[in-house]
């Protein structure tokens, strides 16, 4: 009598069409979740730009890209230490009005110059991670023990030489951009776009990528002369480790750059204000938009729209939808 069974080689062939069989369906469920990721990305965005909106309507400007005032009850602290983001300032227009409940922008964000010198009352808010502020492509966890991160900045514009003040974007160090402001048009100007997070200190270069850091200097404004002969590799604070932070390395970003640049970054710090006390230790910055999405960024405009920009969007279409008054006739 002859009993059934499988033989050896009818099972390996049966492992083998599963195997081919996974190894064809793996990569379309992992587009498939990365499309859910990036779609997730996009509206995180546009509800920054809804909480735009809401900041303008109400009071007929947009909130800065970083603040800079003195504060006489701390006078150890210079103006710079202030520093609160356009997330920041944002706090009571979003969606969710308890999100940043207990935020107090009346307090400079340092208030020595220590960098954990945070007012008691704002610690553990600051340090709360906000879903809404994070990609769920990048890793989505704090990079800093002190603040929770960000991975969405504000533009500051076309980039020039880094500065943070007056630039042509709509945000910068004590910005009062009012919508009458965007001659460009508001469906053709840049608010918002994501950046990568960066990694813990870490002096090995071999680890160093254009995604996870970023060059430092001790002088400003920036050229590239100075940023390409530096050998610093600034990862005492990573990139957007703190979205109550109003700098470059943090909430803002410009388009010297375009998206998912090669080059590295570049940030560099004012140590010689020429007589403007009020501009010691300014952040300067070339940073820009990153994201672990394949081929590209999500931005938000002016107008609330959430856009997809290509890793090989022209430079001048790039920089032209970062002004807010550049004459440019340009679109995505």
């Amino acid at each position: 009598m002859r009993r059934s069974g499988v033989t050896l080689v009818e099972l390996l062939v049966v492992v083998a069409v599963i195997g081919t069989l996974v190894g064809l369906l793996a990569p379309g469920v992992q587009a498939a979740r990365e499309s859910g990721r990036r779609s997730r990305c996009i509206n995180n965005l546009r509800q920054l730009g809804l909480s735009l909106a809401n900041h303008e309507s109400a009071r007929r400007v947009f909130p800065v890209g970083s603040e800079s005032r003195a504060f006489p009850a701390y006078p150890k602290v210079t103006a710079q230490h202030c520093r609160w983001s356009a997330l920041a300032h944002l706090a009571p227009f979003y969606e969710e009005q308890s999100l940043l409940a207990g935020l107090d922008t009346s307090v400079p964000l340092y208030i020595d110059l220590r960098p954990d010198a945070i007012a008691s009352q704002n610690k553990p808010v600051v340090k709360t991670v906000v879903s809404l502020f994070l990609c769920p492509s990048d890793r989505g966890i704090a990079v800093s023990p002190i603040f929770g991160p960000t991975n969405y900045a504000a533009s500051t514009g076309s980039g020039a030489d880094g500065t943070p003040y007056e630039t042509d974007g709509l945000f910068f160090i004590n910005s009062r951009i009012r919508m009458k402001d965007i001659t460009d048009g508001v469906s053709n100007t840049v608010s918002f776009a994501e950046s990568l997070l960066g990694d813990s200190a870490s002096t090995n270069r071999a680890t160093v990528t254009a995604a996870n850091a970023y060059q430092f200097v001790m002088s400003a404004p920036l050229s590239e002369t100075s940023c390409a002969s530096t050998a610093v590799w600034n990862f005492s604070d990573p990139r957007g480790f703190s979205w109550a932070n109003g700098e470059y390395r943090t909430t803002m970003y410009n388009h010297k750059f375009t998206p998912n640049d090669a080059r590295m970054d570049c940030m560099g710090v004012l140590m010689s204000p020429g007589g403007q006390i009020d501009r010691l230790y300014a952040a300067y910055g070339w940073r820009a938009a990153r994201s672990r999405h394949p081929g590209g960024v999500n931005v938000v405009m002016a107008d609330g729209s959430g856009q997809f920009v290509s890793d090989s969007v022209d430079p001048a279409i790039w920089k032209a939808l970062a002004t807010r008054a550049g004459g440019e006739a340009v679109g995505l």
